[in-house]
């Protein structure tokens, strides 16, 4: 988060030392906007939203060994109303579409979208009728992962660029 060091700050007499020593480390200035976006990308909540087997590598990557606690992430809920990020893993199925936007909308503001694998993009191989062609047809989707399926490593990285689009876009409403 950027910030900006005042300078010719000093401790008046009669002051505590505690209080010098806080002002001779330097005092901390930014704006409201900046730090609610910093506090929104450090600690995003996902809701479970597994539906083929994106799902696994969506697993996978909560798991240990990948460890999305470092990003503030490591509870996937269960709940639409406790998260504000909805990971979409998967092909979406006509049938499957209502009850996805039905969980997007019970979503709090601000929410966001990813869109996990190939399938969930665009369709995949799988251009039938049967098969919505691409989710953002139904929820607005913030960054598209590809692959079939995109390995754990590919969705971090989809991640890491949400939170910096939610640091540099993100603003109070």
């Amino acid at each position: 988060m950027p910030v900006e060091r005042i300078a010719g700050v000093h401790a008046g007499k009669g002051e505590s030392a505690d209080v010098e020593e806080e002002v001779k480390r330097g005092v901390l200035v930014t704006q409201l906007d900046r730090a609610v976006s910093w506090a929104r990308k450090q600690s995003m909540w996902p809701v479970t939203f597994g539906l083929a087997c994106c799902a696994i590598e969506m697993m996978a990557t909560g798991a240990g060994t990948y460890d999305l606690a470092r990003w503030g992430m490591e509870i996937f809920r269960a709940s639409p109303r406790q998260a504000d990020l909805m990971i979409v893993a998967g092909r979406l199925s006509q049938k499957m579409a209502p009850v996805l936007r039905q969980i997007y909308d019970q979503m709090p503001e601000p929410k966001w979208v990813i869109s996990m694998g190939v399938c969930a993009s665009e369709g995949g191989m799988f251009t039938n009728y049967a098969l919505v062609q691409g989710v953002d047809s139904i929820v607005p989707v913030d960054i598209y992962v590809p692959g079939c399926p995109p390995r754990p490593e590919m969705l971090m990285y989809g991640i890491l660029k949400l939170h910096e689009k939610v640091r540099t876009e993100g603003r109070i409403k």
